[in-house]
């Protein structure tokens, strides 16, 4: 028995002491540097709006569907833009179910934003991204979406293209990926103009 206890004895302690710096020492250096140097990004990259109040992520896309402001792309997650059901749809490019989906996108698409037969649709307004969350669409489909937006709200199509290029990222390092329009941001910025 003596010999049984010496064995787990070391065993035993190596345990408490991995699952002390595991579970609470290592965590809590990450989380202190993580408040020090990235508050904001730590804290989820919250928007908040004039009075303060938390309107969303810019890491999460929100579904926008009135005239007046920009909308997202099609999301998959959930009932639209879930985060907790975060995905795609899972449909391939021979599935009929996709592809009658996207005809349905498209010539919504066209008749919300007066687009004739010929104009070209950007892909991500009528197709989900991969989580379902994205906060972004490219520059071409807030171009497109200006005009039903500048007449919606009355202001002038320049202005609205101002807003557009605050609101736009620019590709990480100046190469890697494209250049994307955050909706969220955007459409903040023109109820801020009231």
């Amino acid at each position: 028995m003596k010999a049984l206890v010496s064995e787990l004895r070391p065993a035993i302690t190596a345990t408490l002491v991995l699952a002390a710096v595991t579970c609470g020492v290592y965590p809590l250096i990450v989380t202190g540097v993580a408040q020090a140097a990235f508050k904001d990004k730590a804290h989820g990259s919250l928007i908040t709006g004039p009075d303060g109040a938390v309107r969303g992520s810019s890491l999460l896309g929100q579904n926008f569907t009135a005239a007046q402001y920009f909308h997202p792309r099609p999301s998959a997650a959930g009932a639209g833009y879930d985060a907790a059901n975060s995905s795609g749809s899972n449909l391939g490019p021979t599935s009929q179910k996709l592809n009658d989906a996207i005809k349905e996108r498209i010539a919504a698409y066209r008749t919300a934003n007066g687009l004739s037969d010929q104009e070209a649709v950007p892909a991500d307004a009528v197709m989900a991204s991969g989580s379902g969350l994205d906060p972004h669409i490219s520059v071409k489909n807030a171009e497109l979406q200006t005009v039903r937006v500048a007449k919606a709200r009355n202001l002038s199509v320049e202005k609205v293209k101002e807003l557009i290029a605050a609101s736009t990222t620019k590709p990480s390092f100046g190469i890697l990926g494209a250049a994307g329009v955050n909706v969220l941001k955007l459409n903040l910025s023109l109820d801020a103009l009231k």
